[in-house]
């Protein structure tokens, strides 16, 4: 398992890698220069200072002077800027935002926390929903009230978030005026404490009922599928014709041979957190990591963009990696070889 490990792992830098070039390659075609943009800024307010100078300036500031793919390995930490300095990736620098004007690292702390918050809780309320749901689809399969549930999660599988979120935004926060439309923060206050918690709390209820009910549909019929093919194996069969109680068959038995494709669902959606819920995010205007990215790229921020893509690659190298491990965890059946 170890020497199967170290191997993905090497595979893993090695496409990191390749795909980080790519993305820095595509990212450096657009028709956007910060350098330029600095050194236009600063003449634009002192007359006296020489465009060609300070361009030249913020080129070396940035690390933008030189080839292309000298400006990569600066970018991540390999090769030194005009001072001798190495400042990228490998020693935590992710780079300066144009719109911000503040290092990348300290924009992101604040909306990666929302992100977390938002989607792992969506994530954790959806499993509590989906799994006992689709158990009991599975064992009542055929019946009225596993139909209903079908029909209901083919409804909700099949409609956009963003029509679920203005459909429940029109429900709970015009109609019932249970909750705020958008926002974090009750606006004109000032709380602290435990008090500002239970109001960001407030603010947050909302998006996670969309979130939830939006992750229902497909998560209960996978589920359900998985416990179905799982309920007719022989060796169910076999545990029934022993005596053994249903619940025994059902969630000792049944339920682990199912675990198998499921396990790759609840890795998907555990690594796939800091994803940003992009659409949510902008709906209810919440700052999240997905907020964060659909602004950067409105605004051609790309020290943000290519930040966050690069550790949206890493999410889904590590969670493939984790996914492969985990069947072997699951069913020692299955062998995982390097």
């Amino acid at each position: 398992m170890l020497k199967y490990i170290l191997k993905r792992l090497f595979y893993m830098l090695g496409v990191l890698l390749l795909l980080s070039l790519l993305i820095y390659l595509v990212y450096n075609l657009l028709p956007v220069d910060k350098a330029a943009d600095m050194a236009m800024q600063e003449v634009a307010s002192n007359k006296n200072l020489i465009y060609a100078e300070r361009y030249l300036y913020w080129q070396r500031r940035f690390g933008l002077d030189g080839g292309l793919f000298l400006r990569y390995l600066r970018w991540l930490g390999l090769a030194p800027f005009y001072d001798g300095a190495f400042n990228g990736l490998l020693q935590g620098n992710l780079g300066t935002s144009v719109s911000y004007g503040k290092p990348v690292a300290e924009i992101l702390k604040a909306p990666l926390l929302n992100t977390l918050f938002l989607n792992l809780t969506a994530t954790l309320l959806a499993f509590s929903i989906t799994f006992p749901l689709g158990i009991f689809c599975a064992r009542k399969r055929g019946s009225k009230r596993d139909t209903a549930v079908q029909v209901g999660t083919i409804i909700g599988y099949s409609m956009p978030t963003f029509i679920v979120a203005i459909l429940f935004i029109w429900l709970f926060a015009i109609k019932l005026n249970l909750f705020p439309v958008s926002g974090m923060s009750s606006v004109g206050k000032d709380y602290t404490g435990f008090r500002a918690l239970l109001d960001r709390l407030y603010h947050f209820a909302l998006p996670l009922i969309v979130m939830t009910f939006c992750s229902l549909g497909g998560m209960t019929r996978y589920v359900r599928a998985s416990m179905i093919d799982s309920l007719s194996l022989d060796c169910i069969k076999t545990a029934r014709a022993k005596g053994l109680k249903e619940r025994t068959v059902v969630y000792s038995h049944a339920f682990r041979n199912a675990l198998i494709p499921i396990v790759s669902l609840v890795i998907g959606w555990l690594t796939g957190v800091f994803a940003g819920s992009i659409m949510i995010e902008n709906i209810f205007g919440i700052n999240g990591v997905g907020k964060v990215y659909f602004d950067a790229l409105t605004a051609n921020d790309n020290e943000i963009a290519i930040a966050l893509q690069m550790f949206y690659i890493l999410l889904a190298l590590v969670g493939n990696l984790l996914t492969d491990i985990a069947y072997g965890l699951v069913d020692p059946r299955i062998a995982v070889q390097a």
